[in-house]
């Protein structure tokens, strides 16, 4: 008897992803790709981001959800919340991309890659010979914010770079390691950034991580130091943030998440992307939301998307559980 995921959409035999998962699924699992759920039919698992009334009446006898993407809506939270029953997970294929651009984005800004490229395409050398601006981050601390499936490649790759590594990790008990890596509650947050090179923000947002980056924590930053936000814009308190860069209090970042975004099609030639002007500032790199996207991604999201279908169908322990109360 095989395991019936529905993923409540037109089938589209062109779509990439839907080519890419069938391929990576075996016999085990029956994919019905359908608006509705035909009469008869028993729903096993759901592919669905945020489920709705309607998806949830089809399958009274719902085991899975799957969220056919990182993260977990808020709504999908409270709705999945008055049904025990249903466990959900959620994917982690673009843990190494997100990565990939939060170390670029660290470079980026420490080594003021965008200043010197936008002067020498006006054929300007002069900083060159002015005085020294980029940092070295070998021999400095990265703290990591969030050590998840992002962090922890994070982590890795500040110490390839030569950093010494702490990291913020709300399981974490004083004194704690994971491996080379010191590990801190986040009670700690404010006296481990004392001596910071580099604060990398990695954590999804909730009402407990929402604003834990404040004005405390980030007077706490040393001027030398450079912030990277690859989390969710509110982790980190939005005016008191843009004045630190602005007054040098910092010496930089490299956002690419943010306060606000397009609410329309129409609007995304026009929406800066916060109330306050950080595109002025020469010490910050911008990114727009894309840490994920990349060439490889729904090849990677649809076999990460197979690699929970198949555990489900199998009986396994399936991976990437969500935490409803937590809310990751």
């Amino acid at each position: 008897m095989s395991y019936v995921a529905w993923l409540p959409s037109e089938d589209d035999p062109e779509d990439p992803f839907l080519r890419h998962l069938r391929g990576a699924l075996d016999e085990r699992v029956s994919l019905l790709v359908a608006p509705e759920v035909p009469d008869g039919v028993h729903v096993d698992g759901l592919v669905r981001g945020v489920p709705g009334d309607e998806h949830l009446a089809a399958c009274p006898e719902l085991k899975h959800l799957f969220i056919p993407y990182a993260g977990l809506p808020k709504a999908t939270r409270e709705r999945l919340g008055e049904r025990p029953e249903v466990a959900v997970h959620n994917l982690h294929h673009n843990a190494a991309p997100t990565a990939e651009l939060a170390v670029a984005l660290l470079l980026a800004a420490a080594k003021r890659v965008l200043p010197y490229d936008r002067d020498l395409r006006q054929g300007d050398w002069r900083r060159r010979w002015g005085p020294p601006e980029a940092a070295t981050l070998a021999g400095g601390h990265a703290v990591i914010l969030g050590y998840g499936a992002i962090g922890q490649r994070v982590a890795a790759a500040c110490r390839a770079l030569g950093m010494r590594v702490t990291a913020i990790r709300r399981q974490a008990g004083r004194g704690d390691r994971h491996g080379p890596v010191a590990l801190a509650p986040p009670s700690e947050l404010t006296s481990v950034v004392g001596d910071a090179l580099a604060l990398v923000v990695c954590l999804p947002l909730t009402e407990a991580t929402e604003g834990i980056v404040d004005a405390q924590v980030l007077a706490a930053l040393p001027e030398t130091a450079y912030v990277v936000n690859i989390g969710r814009g509110p982790l980190i308190q939005e005016q008191p943030f843009y004045e630190a860069l602005r007054d040098g209090r910092l010496a930089g970042a490299g956002l690419d998440v943010w306060y606000t975004y397009p609410r329309q099609s129409e609007e995304r030639e026009q929406t800066l992307p916060s109330a306050f002007p950080f595109h002025e500032l020469d010490n910050v790199v911008l990114s727009p939301h894309r840490a994920g996207l990349t060439l490889q991604n729904e090849p990677m999201r649809a076999k990460a998307l197979a690699r929970l279908l198949v555990a489900a169908a199998a009986g396994e322990d399936v991976p990437n559980p969500v935490d409803l109360e937590h809310g990751y």
